[in-house]
Order: C-alpha cells, then structure tokens, then sequence
C-alpha cells in the first residue's frame, strides 16, 4: 500500500507540473507584446469571445504585419486606432472576419476589432479604448484586454479632434508579437 501511494504521488506531482507548463504555455500562445516607443504593452487575447478574430490576429501578428503601422485615428479620452497598412484608415490585410459580437464590455484597455457600416467588414485594423465607451458595446468584435502598460498607451499622440481623430505624425507600433514565440 505504502508503495502505491508513493507511485500515486509521484505520478500526481508529475501531472501538476505538466499541467501548469501547460497551462502556462497557453498563457503565453494568448498573450501579445506590443512594443510603444515609451515601452510594453501586455495584451491579453480573449478566444473565448472571438476565436476567429484572435486566430486571425496571431496569423498577422506572426507575420509581423503590425510592426511599424501607425496609430492613424487617436481620440482623448475615446480610442487609439491602428492596424492600417495604408495609415489612412482605409487599409487592412485583405480578409475580412464575420463579426463575433458579446457582451463584453468595451472597458478602458479593451482591445476591440474597427469596421464600416458592415458588421462583418472587420480586417486588421483595431482600437484600444483609452475610456469606457458603453456605446460601442455589442457593436464591434472585443478581442483583447491590455493587462499591464496603459500608461504606455495612454501616451500615443493625440489626433486632431476636429479631423475625427487624424493624427500628424503618428505614433507607431515597434513590434507586436505573441509571448510564446518571443522567449
């Protein structure tokens, strides 16, 4: 009996290490570092709410589509925009992703998917919400949360409030990668 109970610990303990590299190599593959130029962002991602948009995301984000887009539209106190290869607002990857709309609230440092009129129209451009902004909820796909570095994005030049947000020589995104591929 005395050696079934130390296989049976042995085993567990096993497990509960396995397990924990486990879960926190799931951590890490649902974890973005976003490099600002005052310093990082650590960005939660929320397959749970939008597992195409998160999927999509990590494909771009592998390709380092996002390295050094600017954050064309930026509004106090609203929302820091970017993922436009164009820098204009008129850009994206090319695939656009059927909206996954919740409940989620759009919370300041929410990571959120930008769209037309379209709901469906969503391609590589996003927002952070800098301030709650309960109007935009059930509306856009919520994808994100940031979980440390706000104070990084919360010092993303400004646009020009009269331009809807157009911001003159933006701000730019020096890298975003998934954690896992980055340690």
């Amino acid at each position: 009996m005395r050696k079934f109970h130390l296989l049976f610990g042995f085993i567990f303990g096993l497990l509960s290490v396995s397990g924990a590299d486990m879960v926190q190599a799931a951590d890490k593959e649902d974890t973005l570092y976003m490099e600002l130029k005052t310093g990082r962002v650590v960005i939660t991602l929320r397959p749970d709410l939008a597992p195409n948009h998160v999927e999509r995301i990590k494909e771009l984000v592998r390709e380092q589509f996002y390295d050094g887009l600017t954050f064309h539209r930026v509004i106090e106190g609203f929302m820091a925009q970017t993922g436009d290869p164009d820098g204009n607002g008129t850009g994206g990857s090319g695939q656009n992703l059927k909206a996954e709309f919740s409940s989620e609230p759009h919370s300041r440092g929410t990571l959120s998917m930008a769209r037309s009129s379209n709901p469906n129209s969503a391609d590589s451009q996003f927002f952070i919400v800098l301030d709650d902004a309960p109007h935009l909820n059930g509306q856009y796909t919520v994808w994100g949360k940031v979980e440390s570095g706000m104070e990084h994005v919360d010092q993303i030049k400004m646009g020009v409030s009269a331009m809807n947000g157009k911001v003159f020589d933006p701000d730019t995104i020096i890298s975003l990668r998934v954690a896992a591929d980055s340690e």
